[in-house]
């Protein structure tokens, strides 16, 4: 199988840098989307939401180019970044589909016309999902709130249940998304639903990594400019990586469940199919 003979961690590495040039265009494009929200007070109140969710020192360093590119409207940076983030997420994306490719022991049969496009798609389904993932997070909370200062909900367990509730379906669109990546990126045809054991066992894998993540963040991100700077951007690459990693376990599980329903020998490096 792939996990002990196909280069687990040469593959998340690839993976992991691919993903890692992705985030910095996803990051500016979405920063300059937002001149472009016509809701008021949006802008200040989001920046209040990034200062409090990055470490300080990250802030301060990049502050000026933070409030320069949420606050002013520039539709030529935002279509550079938007054909970039493309680019580069294709390219993360398409290190994945070799990864799971590997992990099938089967060669590329599509042509690159067809794995762009595949890609892209995913791209698009992925995104979308995450952002979703991303507003339900930052405005359920303030919703909540919201009917909870109108006196409409207490602070008891329904409010409680609501705040659980948000978490369930985000997990519900990662869980989806993970899914929808196992589903469309092999290039054989894979024998198992679109609804696996191993979409849900990356998804937990990925669940955890972020935990830790956010536990660094709010713990060992502040200490001073340098290392909190530095050991973030390591700290995202990690993270990359150990998500990376999840997502190839979570196919290889479905490889060898696949492999072991249908009774099949599993295949060895040599004998790729």
């Amino acid at each position: 199988m792939g996990f002990t003979k196909g280069s687990l961690v040469t593959r998340a590495s690839a993976a992991a840098y691919n993903l890692f040039l992705a985030l910095i265009p996803s990051l500016i494009f979405l920063f300059t989307l937002i001149p472009f929200v016509p809701i008021k007070n949006f802008q200040p109140e989001l920046l209040a939401m990034i200062y409090d969710f990055i470490p300080e020192s990250v802030y301060r360093v990049l502050e000026s180019t933070i409030v320069d590119v949420v606050t002013k409207k520039s539709g030529v940076l935002l279509l550079i970044m938007f054909v970039a983030t493309i680019v580069f997420s294709s390219n993360g994306i398409h290190a994945l589909i070799s990864a799971f490719n590997i992990s099938q022991h089967s060669f590329e049969t599509r042509t690159w016309l067809t794995q762009r496009m595949v890609s892209v798609v995913l791209v698009t389904l992925i995104s979308v999902m995450l952002l979703s993932s991303v507003s339900l997070i930052i405005f359920s909370k303030i919703g909540i709130n919201h009917l909870v200062k109108l006196q409409i909900i207490r602070v008891n367990i329904t409010y409680h249940l609501l705040l659980f509730g948000r978490w369930l379906i985000v997990t519900s669109l990662l869980f989806f998304a993970v899914s929808f990546l196992y589903y469309l990126a092999p290039a054989k045809k894979t024998g198992w639903r679109f609804l696996s054991w191993g979409s849900a066992m990356a998804t937990f894998m990925v669940i955890i990594s972020a935990l830790v993540f956010s536990f660094y963040v709010n713990h060992f991100g502040q200490y001073n400019k340098l290392y909190g700077s530095i050991g973030t951007l390591m700290v995202v690459l990690l993270w990359l990586y150990l998500i990376s990693i999840s997502l190839i376990i979570g196919f290889e599980m479905n490889v060898a469940t696949n492999i072991s329903r249908n009774g099949q020998n599993i295949p060895t490096d040599g004998e790729s199919q």
